[in-house]
């Protein structure tokens, strides 16, 4: 995990803020700035590896959000008082978006309009908006020129001199009045690294499930928070760091989720979902999902055990998508023999269960023969492809419910 930040400037030459941006490795000299999954990682890092205070030493983080942040699609598990929310110059400014901003807004988060550009289509986000930059570097003098002169009709806005990288574009900047400056010039981007624990993939899944519960039972969620170190570290660390800032004691798990709420636990376990599973792609995540309730619906119309072969689901899927072999990635996972036989060899009644989900879902796998398979003798096609379909719909729902704005 790597996050760079980049200074700004007051027109004394005072660091007054700092960027943050996502680096993919701490050699990179490149971020990128419009994807989700990048914005999630810097809000991660930012809130809970390194700590928002030690990061910045006190001062405002300008953060870039996209669209999903700022409608609400993904979750903020913070206040408005510990960062600077950038709306970035590619996102299209709808009904959506602007109801999203102005929700932001009301509820005390601080908006940057970044890149501005006159006729660029963020005009109806300048009242609401507390800093505006641009860029130096990529626009023409007359266009920073008409853009300054848009912004001052709007007496409250603070200008940002963004991409300065020549003293020309300083000195303009100066002489039209910005009140801050930001660009390699001035300073480079300073990457911060640390060493995060590789997430618990399978911990988070069955997080997912567990949070999507009409009754979430906070025992289980204590208990996957505990068994899961990288989440554990992370959510002890958001105790202190998250909505007040204010330090918090605590002294177990419990206190822990106790401390920030079950609502607060569910937009950060979907926030490290999406930072951690980048290497998958929304359809892959959901595929995971929909083969194991594929198995426990099957499992359970031929008198097996529905959340066994949840679990065994939920494990072959997973190794399908990393391309594991299942010995390998069961290796210090307390699971019954049963299961691990099922997984490992195929064999058995759950064996032919998850075989049957798997080539159901992937055509060029095998099939167990016919005659073998309890699925295959007490369930018909029709029911098959409704109970494939009845996983798709409970899957879709569960994912839905993760993204809403709580």
């Amino acid at each position: 995990m790597h996050v760079a930040r980049q200074p700004i400037y007051d027109r004394n030459g005072v660091v007054v803020a700092d960027e943050l941006l996502f680096r993919a490795r701490a050699t990179s000299s490149g971020a990128d700035r419009s994807d989700s999954h990048a914005t999630a990682r810097v809000l991660v890092a930012a809130f809970t590896e390194f700590g928002l205070r030690d990061l910045s030493g006190g001062r405002d983080c300008f953060v870039n959000l996209t669209r999903d942040f700022l409608t609400g699609r993904l979750p903020l598990p913070f206040d408005g008082t510990q960062a600077v929310l950038e709306v970035l110059e590619t996102t299209t400014v709808d009904d959506e978006v602007i109801a999203g901003v102005t929700a932001l807004v009301e509820h005390g988060y601080t908006i940057a309009l970044d890149d501005f550009v006159l006729g660029g289509g963020h005009e109806p986000l300048l009242p609401l908006a507390s800093y505006v930059k641009i860029d130096l570097l990529h626009a023409s003098e007359p266009e920073v020129r008409a853009a300054v002169a848009e912004c001052r009709r709007h007496g409250h806005l603070r200008l940002v001199a963004e991409r300065l990288e020549t003293p020309d574009a300083l000195r303009l900047a100066f002489t039209l009045g910005f009140e801050l400056f930001q660009g390699d010039i001035l300073g480079r981007p300073h990457v911060n690294s640390t060493v995060t624990l590789a997430p618990a993939r399978l911990t988070r899944l069955r997080m997912l499930h567990a949070l999507s519960a009409d009754d979430v039972d906070m025992d289980e969620v204590v208990d996957l928070v505990g068994g899961d170190a990288a989440l554990s570290l992370r959510l002890l660390r958001a105790t202190n760091n998250a909505a007040t800032g204010r330090a918090r004691t605590v002294s177990s798990i419990r206190d822990t989720v106790v401390a920030l709420g079950l609502n607060r636990i569910r937009q950060w376990v979907t926030l490290m979902l999406v930072a951690d599973l980048t290497e998958a792609d929304p359809e892959q995540l959901s595929g995971v999902l929909v083969r194991a309730r594929f198995a426990q619906f099957l499992a359970g119309a031929v008198g097996l055990p529905g959340d066994v072969a949840y679990i065994g689901g939920l494990l072959s899927a997973i190794a399908d998508l990393f391309d594991e072999p299942a010995d390998r990635m069961l290796q210090g996972l307390p699971l019954d023999a049963t299961l691990v036989d099922a997984l490992t060899t195929g064999r058995g009644p759950l064996g032919d269960v998850l075989r049957t989900a798997r080539a159901y879902m992937m055509p060029s796998a095998e099939m167990p023969p016919a005659g073998t398979l309890p699925a295959q003798t007490s369930v018909d096609t029709a029911d098959m492809a409704m109970a494939y379909l009845s996983a798709i719909h409970s899957t879709n729902t569960t994912l839905a419910e993760l993204t809403a704005d709580v």
